[in-house]
């Protein structure tokens, strides 16, 4: 937007805590927050700002993908890497756009087929795309027989893809020299298995103590950041004994690794990523597997030592973000909302509590500088206007049909998730609203097409 806007009549959640603000407002000058809170209280400093009157709706900060899989294009688990690099390309930016209509406007990559992830963060961040903040990651970095190593011997060598092989201490600072090299800013490491992959189930360390070591220490002194497969206590451990940034999983935790999880939580962050279960047990027949071979590759016990295991994080303090394979052929893209339902039923999180998850702490694990997440004086412009409130029922954010508006840096972005190309017009955008849409969707509709 070109010029300051303050936006009125509209429920506040500021992510700062679980509280929700009725007669709110919020003034947005360039990229940045100038004021968000009651409207009461803002006096006399917005006289003369530009007044838009939200008609009841919910404004809340945007939300984090802290697992992100852009580059996926919707494949089966083990066809990740099959798509051509210049098809994904097309569907990864395709991605980025609809991640940030879905109200995401950061996001943490958790692995990159190819290098997509760093050539769509930069093309983001000159403008030629839209898509959320992205933290970009590189092809995943595993040892022989890690979940990393997909492909059998008599195949290699192997696809280009996903997997970076790397095996002893110097070639795991190689790998991570690798990905500086080529721009990435997070290292994503595989220190255990799948229950998928039979030579690399959970709980069978890939990577011993000197690798682990090796590969954290060379992504700090390079300024960057390490996110880690980690779904057993000894490969938590690990992660967090070297300094790991992002540990995601942490699926079955003993005491030790909560209570080092617990001292480490100014630190890091853990991402459970439970949609991958959650949609494995729902079309587990669609994939080829029987309810019994579903059980006897542990992903019941997974899902349950996953319950139990976010719950006990969540009473020691450490924070837990939302996001994890979405872009999967069971966890689509455009459907990343999915997961504060998740918190809310599996975790016993309130609708508030998830939000938090996926704004003040999701920003804070993007920007430890403390620019994201939250809607406060001087932070950037990344909100989004709901038509409907998630802190009543946070499954709202997965209809794509209310979410009215994103902002990020100040920039308001409508339209993003329309299959049809968003930037071209059709007979039908002149008509005028339908008399059944909701009140305040009809008049955020007129408003906000003013402010563009």
């Amino acid at each position: 937007m070109s010029e300051p806007v303050l936006f009125t009549n509209l429920r506040l959640f500021t992510g700062v805590d679980e509280e929700v603000i009725d007669n709110g407002a919020v003034w947005v000058d360039g990229q940045y927050v100038r004021y968000a809170g009651r409207a009461a209280d803002i006096g006399p400093a917005a006289d003369g700002v530009r007044r838009v009157d939200l008609g009841g709706q919910f404004v809340m900060p945007g939300m984090t993908e802290s697992h992100a899989h852009i580059s996926y294009t919707n494949n089966g688990p083990t066809d990740l890497d099959k798509t051509p690099v210049e098809e994904a390309m097309v569907w990864s930016i395709d991605n980025a756009r609809l991640m940030l209509g879905s109200g995401f406007t950061s996001a943490i990559s958790f692995g990159s087929v190819h290098r997509i992830d760093v050539y769509l963060r930069d093309s983001i961040n000159k403008g030629l795309i839209a898509g959320p903040r992205l933290c970009a990651s590189g092809r995943d970095v595993g040892a022989t027989a890690s979940n990393a190593d997909l492909h059998p011997d008599y195949a290699k060598p192997q696809m280009e893809g996903l997997g970076m092989l790397a095996d002893g201490p110097w070639a795991v600072r190689k790998a991570v020299r690798t990905l500086r090299k080529n721009g990435a800013n997070v290292v994503k490491l595989f220190l255990d298995g799948e229950g998928l992959t039979d030579h690399a189930p959970p709980g069978e360390l890939t990577y011993t103590d000197e690798e682990v070591e090796a590969a954290i220490s060379e992504a700090h002194t390079r300024g960057m950041r390490v996110a880690t497969h980690s779904r057993s206590a000894a490969s938590v451990k690990q992660a967090v004994r070297f300094g790991a940034d992002f540990i995601g999983h942490a699926n079955y935790l003993d005491d030790e690794a909560v209570d080092m999880l617990r001292q480490a939580r100014d630190r890091l962050f853990v991402g459970p990523a439970i949609a991958w279960e959650m949609q494995f047990l729902a079309n587990h027949e669609s994939m080829g597997f029987t309810r019994e071979q579903f059980r006897a590759r542990g992903y019941e016990r997974e899902i349950e030592a996953t319950v139990d295991a976010v719950k006990r994080l969540k009473a020691v303090g450490v924070r837990v973000l939302i996001g994890g394979d979405y872009g999967l052929n069971i966890t689509p893209h455009g459907t990343y909302a999915k997961d504060l339902e998740y918190f809310v039923d599996l975790f016993d999180m309130t609708p508030a509590q998830a939000l938090l998850c996926a704004t003040r702490d999701g920003g804070a694990a993007v920007d430890p500088g403390g620019m994201l997440g939250t809607l406060e004086n001087g932070k950037y412009a990344d909100l989004i206007i709901v038509d409907g409130d998630p802190t009543v029922d946070v499954r709202v954010l997965q209809d794509h049909s209310r979410i009215t508006a994103v902002m990020k840096d100040g920039q308001l972005y409508r339209g993003l998730t329309r299959k049809t190309n968003p930037y071209h017009a059709s007979a039908d955008d002149l008509a005028a609203p339908r008399s059944s849409a909701p009140a305040s969707a009809r008049t955020a509709e007129k408003v906000l097409a003013s402010v563009d």
